[in-house]
């Protein structure tokens, strides 16, 4: 049986992972950070026979009637939402639909009236007896896999799949499980705390697949590289090795546990295999609040003095932090930020504690009643979570953690991390994946969007900051620079109060649309209302219904384009009629706002979906009847 299997990659809402102002405005091409690895490893378990194609939303549009057999779409918890409205697209248009990922295997019960079939667990043995099935004619609603999976199982993944040109970094996966048990982690939950890995020849082929389609940076998933420490300095040997027999083709990075820095022959290796960073989880500086949450893997001791150990040997430190522990106070933020601030961590990504479902810490806080009902609880990067703190206020802990933020990436507070870092990384692994005419690109688009913009005073935090005797740390101290802008702008936009100035403008940019589409309301083929909140931004809604020519196109583009640009208002465009000869002037509306795609909201009625093309990986585009609010997601 020849079957076509399209494998959807949902779209994410933006996060501080997205960092989304250094790939649209500074790096070259790209579209998004990691693409979907556990889809290309499910296509390497198919049938030979069978025809994969993997669509990742996150940069292209989902295919509104694929050539396929059956649609399956994956998902982690903050892709649920989408997720869940894809499945209800293709089923409803006679698709059958197949829900996995990690969310489902967390979550299986969610899915059950969402998609025919359910696959819960790792794939390696369950997927292929599903595919197996599915050929008989006799799939079931719901698959799970309870077993121990080898990797030594798992298949080379179908990066051939995957757009990869379009990424900042390609993405293996070396081992699961972690033999930690952090309160708050869903990681043992899913995978267990006995840690299983590939062989370092899986790897190698692997790495042999990434290396013939140009791949140059790549990230290793495992939650906890170094979680087996034996089979992870195996794998360093090997990579070492790897990197000198092909003319050292990549740059790494991985996450590990703090531990790392009690180890110096592990260092050495980490740097001898090609690795220019790691991401840890350090939490939080307070003992008691580690101890409290089981994160005993970081009280062996000074944790500034560890992260200093692991500069000295040349790698860069990305690490996450977590604010709402139970012993957490008000000056818990200071601690933080004066912690991060010392250990010059730029890429640093501060959590509001989050209880996920199945966890010890879900258990224990719908124990006590502190769990948030209907509360958002997948992104802990977001002004809000699901739980009751214990020592301050719900509106102390969200205004403290957005204060936090604002301090953390202040001008001075970039150019402060970058300073104390380079203080203790004096001779850095990474020296730069991008060709020496791209780098020229990006300094000089850092430059004149970045810094120009920030105004003399950013000008000279960033020069005081850059390393001019030291031009070996240069390309360092530039990406720093970037990451900490793109955050900036993510802070900015997302995790700041509503302004009035807000409300202000978008009231003067409708007033000003009104009048220049009043006829076409007179005349009952448009509609517009501006609605207005004291704890979101502005909401313009534009409804399109009849006859409309070049010249209303052309209005609303214009007003509609400095109303994204100068306020943090959303736009919601409901398309229920449109004219053929009017939809070029819509896809030039479309291309005017596409700067400001994430805060644009598009539903077209069902008859025209097909006709109105809309890139959902650029905007927010709601597949189902009524299913788009009318403002931000």
């Amino acid at each position: 049986m020849n079957v076509r299997l399209l494998l959807v990659n949902p779209k994410f809402p933006e996060s501080f992972w997205s960092f989304r102002w250094a790939i649209e405005r500074v790096l070259p091409g790209k579209r998004a950070v990691n693409p979907p690895l556990g889809l290309a490893t499910l296509a390497a378990l198919c049938p030979p026979h069978w025809q994969v194609a993997i669509v990742d939303e996150n940069v292209e549009a989902v295919p509104l009637e694929p050539r396929a057999d059956l649609v399956g779409v994956c998902g982690m918890g903050v892709q649920f939402t989408r997720q869940a409205e894809l499945l209800a697209y293709y089923r409803g248009r006679g698709y059958r639909t197949v829900a996995g990922g990690s969310f489902a295997s967390l979550c299986p019960e969610r899915y059950g009236a969402l998609a025919d079939t359910v696959v819960a667990g790792e794939a390696e043995y369950v997927w292929p007896r599903f595919c197996s099935d599915f050929e008989a004619g006799v799939p079931r609603a719901f698959y799970h896999e309870t077993g121990a999976v080898s990797l030594a199982d798992s298949p080379v993944p179908r990066f051939d799949l995957l757009k990869l040109e379009r990424y900042t970094t390609a993405t293996l996966q070396f081992s699961r499980g972690c033999p930690y048990r952090c309160e708050f982690c869903d990681i043992i939950v899913m995978f267990g705390r006995r840690p299983r890995h590939k062989s370092p020849q899986q790897i190698g082929r692997e790495l042999d697949a990434l290396r013939l389609r140009g791949a140059r940076s790549v990230f290793f998933v495992d939650d906890n590289l170094i979680g087996h420490r034996a089979a992870a300095k195996e794998l360093l040997v090997y990579l070492a090795d790897y990197q000198r027999r092909h003319a050292h083709p990549f740059l790494l990075g991985t996450e590990v546990s703090l531990n790392l820095a009690r180890d110096e022959e592990l260092m050495r290796l980490f740097r001898a295999a090609g690795f220019t960073w790691v991401f840890i989880g350090i939490e939080s500086p307070d003992p008691d609040a580690l101890r409290e949450t089981h994160k005993t893997q970081n009280l062996h001791g000074d944790i500034l003095e560890s992260v200093r150990r692991v500069y000295a040997h040349g790698l860069d430190v990305l690490a996450g932090f977590i604010v709402g522990f139970d012993r957490d106070t008000r000056p818990s933020f200071d601690r933080q930020l004066d912690f991060i601030r010392a250990s010059g961590i730029q890429v640093a990504m501060v959590g509001l504690l989050t209880a996920l479902p199945k966890t010890p810490l879900y258990e224990r806080l719908a124990r006590e009643g502190r769990l948030i009902e209907r509360a958002e609880g997948a992104d802990n990067t977001k002004a809000g979570t699901n739980i009751v703190p214990r020592n301050m206020s719900y509106g102390e802990m969200i205004e403290g953690y957005a204060a936090l933020y604002r301090r953390l990436f202040s001008d001075s507070g970039i150019a402060e991390r970058v300073r104390n870092k380079l203080a203790h990384l004096r001779d850095p692994a990474y020296s730069g994946e991008y060709r020496p005419r791209e780098r020229i690109g990006i300094v000089g688009r850092l430059l004149v969007r970045g810094v120009a913009r920030g105004g003399w005073r950013r000008a000279w935090h960033f020069a005081r900051s850059l390393p001019w005797l030291a031009p070996r740390a240069l390309p360092l101290a530039i990406m720093d620079w970037i990451a900490g802008l793109a955050m900036r702008d993510y802070v900015d936009r997302h995790l700041a109060a509503p302004r009035a100035r807000d409300t202000t403008l978008a009231t003067k940019w409708f007033a000003s649309l009104q009048r220049a589409i009043r006829r076409h309301v007179e005349a009952g083929s448009a509609r517009a209302e501006l609605l207005l909140a004291a704890d979101a931004g502005p909401r313009l809604n534009l409804r399109l219904m009849g006859r409309l020519d070049g010249a209303f196109f052309q209005e609303c583009s214009r007003r509609l384009a400095r109303l994204l640009a100068r306020t943090r208002a959303s736009v919601t465009l409901v398309v229920e009629e449109i004219e053929p000869r009017a939809l070029r002037d819509f896809q030039r509306l479309l291309r005017r706002l596409a700067r400001h795609g994430d805060r644009v909201f598009v539903e077209v009625a069902e008859p025209l979906r097909l006709v109105v093309a809309v890139d959902s990986s650029i905007f927010n585009v709601a597949l189902g009847a009524g299913a788009l609010p009318a403002g931000r997601e």
